[in-house]
């Protein structure tokens, strides 16, 4: 299929009396489309969230990416620098499970509030911290297509505090598919394995990938650690991902 023209505008989108920003990229014409959320790193709703979205849109979804960071830094959005690294972990220590499960229910609820979506089930990907967030939010009802970019911690903790993201695996009711660098610094291969066998264990539908030679942000063009081999296989696993389990639906 050719890639689709695509529109983008800034929204906002309400979760009681919280209104979060967020960016909406979709086809021009046609529809409904699957929705998909596009779920941020540490660096916030910036340039290369934004692409990926169009990405997305041009493949025939409509993507939603909202703000992690609206309670505490409205607008946020940074490169890639050390200084830049550290201020985005500071805004990530504060983020909650409940909060971030939250948000994403109310990008949800937006997206079927569009005439162009598909009410039927939507998809989640995210990277970095967003990586992590999406396992989390893999265990919304609404997702049934999850994919989950080196997401850092999930066997050790979750946002907030609590048991760890690892432990919510057997409430995940869709697919999800998790991407990983072995040379990531950031996961230890035994994380990897962990949340291997905790999918294989609670059978939910999944693939683990593993890539050699790439390390943590392998998918961002923008980073060091930017793999272009690695980064073009996985988004053909992610679409193919997509397309087995949300075009059936739409």
């Amino acid at each position: 299929m050719s890639a689709l023209a695509v529109k983008t505008e800034a929204v906002q989108v309400m979760n009681g009396t919280l209104a979060i920003d967020a960016y909406v990229a979709q086809p021009t014409t046609g529809g409904p489309y699957p929705g998909i959320i596009v779920i941020q790193e540490i660096f916030g709703v910036n340039a290369h969230i934004r692409s990926l979205a169009e990405r997305l849109a041009a493949e025939g979804y409509v993507a939603i990416a909202p703000a992690l960071y609206q309670r505490t830094a409205p607008g946020y959005e940074t490169g890639y620098s050390p200084d830049e690294v550290t201020q985005g972990r500071h805004y990530k220590d504060q983020t909650r499970a409940d909060e971030l499960r939250s948000d994403i229910q109310s990008a949800i609820r937006y997206l079927y509030q569009l005439p162009t979506v598909s009410p039927t089930g939507v998809g989640a990907i995210g990277f970095c911290f967003g990586g992590h967030v999406a396992y989390l939010v893999a265990t919304l009802p609404n997702v049934k297509a999850t994919a989950s970019f080196y997401g850092a911690g999930i066997p050790t903790f979750t946002p907030g505090g609590g048991d760890p993201t690892l432990s919510h695996t057997p409430d995940i009711s869709g697919t999800i598919y998790a991407f990983f660098g072995n040379d990531d610094p950031l996961i230890p291969h035994e994380h990897i394995d962990q949340i291997a066998a905790a999918l294989q264990t609670h059978q939910i539908d999944h693939k683990v990938f593993r890539y050699d030679g790439a390390g943590h942000g392998f998918v961002c063009d923008q980073r060091d650690d930017y793999n272009k081999e690695a980064a073009n296989a996985a988004w053909q696993n992610v679409l193919e991902l997509f397309k087995s389990q949300l075009s059936l639906l739409s």
